[in-house]
């Protein structure tokens, strides 16, 4: 009598499972759950997860973009193309209609990642969403790691770090008070080497600029970010055409890209296999204004 073949479970199907569980305790607990969806690979992800977490039946959340009005345009096209191709409701809160309307003031920088809390928690207000599905992981930066999966908001949207709950047993405790709300982190457990496996495993498209293609770019800071109508060259900058590739893909005036042929999604793998930087540390201009960078924005209510 031959014996059982052994059950296994792959990492990426124990991930996977973790995430969907995640989800659906959410739309169990909560009322008004929303997804944040930027078009970047980690929000693609977790679309991918909403699917599988409620098939047969549609997603049931809308997504909500924070639109600082710097995208690229290969993410905005990405971005309506999925919408339109699951049948969702987008949301977009606007940067530009803020600072039109005096809710935010621009940065003598430039950068808008600063004036997105605002806009996020008013449409959070406006909407009265008491949960909200984000695509950050630990390993991206130290603020990150401290986050539980549900991230507890108090009712001004404020983060403290030294007042979160404990997730013993992946017990998740969503009581909340009527104006307070939670962040929900399915991929907090996820490495970017992860998401890569499951975006290559699944099959799931992504916006083309993940993939290597020539950029004219600026050199600086030891980064390179691309030209275009949100970054201008200063003096004594010169703009070169590289081979490039976006890691993380933000605010087009503080999200560089990094030099790379690596353009198909097993090359991607190899690549990130190999790098010993985080795409926030090594791309993200806005992460180095101060070593507390991520964490100020997280206390203030950014996502």
């Amino acid at each position: 009598m031959t014996s059982p073949a052994a059950y296994q479970v792959s990492h990426l199907d124990a991930l996977e499972a973790e995430s969907i569980f995640v989800m659906r305790e959410v739309v169990a607990e909560m009322e008004r759950p929303v997804l944040l969806f930027s078009g970047g690979k980690d929000s693609i992800v977790m679309l991918r997860l909403a699917q599988k977490a409620f098939a047969p039946a549609n997603i049931p959340f809308p997504v909500m973009h924070v639109d600082t009005g710097h995208n690229f345009p290969e993410v905005l096209e990405y971005r309506d193309q999925r919408v339109a191709e699951l049948g969702l409701q987008l949301i977009v809160a606007s940067v530009p209609e803020a600072l039109a309307n005096g809710l935010v003031r621009e940065s003598a920088d430039g950068m808008r990642n600063r004036i997105q809390t605002p806009v996020l928690l008013d449409a959070v207000e406006k909407h009265r969403f008491d949960a909200l599905f984000g695509g950050a992981r630990r390993d991206e930066e130290k603020a990150r790691a401290k986050e539980r999966m549900f991230s507890f908001r108090d009712e001004f949207g404020q983060w403290d770090p030294k007042n979160q709950r404990p997730e013993l047993w992946a017990l998740y405790n969503g009581r909340h008070h009527p104006g307070e709300s939670i962040r929900v982190f399915p991929l907090s457990n996820w490495t970017e080497l992860d998401v890569w496996h499951y975006v290559a495993r699944e099959r799931i498209p992504l916006p083309s600029i993940y993939y290597a293609h020539e950029r004219e770019v600026i050199e600086r800071d030891g980064m390179l970010y691309a030209v275009n109508e949100f970054f201008r060259a200063r003096a004594g900058e010169q703009p070169i055409k590289a081979q490039v590739r976006y890691r993380t893909v933000g605010d087009a005036s503080c999200t560089a890209a990094v030099s790379s042929d690596a353009d198909t999604v097993e090359k991607v793998i190899e690549e990130v296999a190999a790098t010993r930087i985080t795409e926030r540390g090594a791309t993200r201009g806005d992460d180095r204004v101060s070593e507390a960078a991520m964490e100020d924005r997280k206390r203030e209510g950014y996502f």
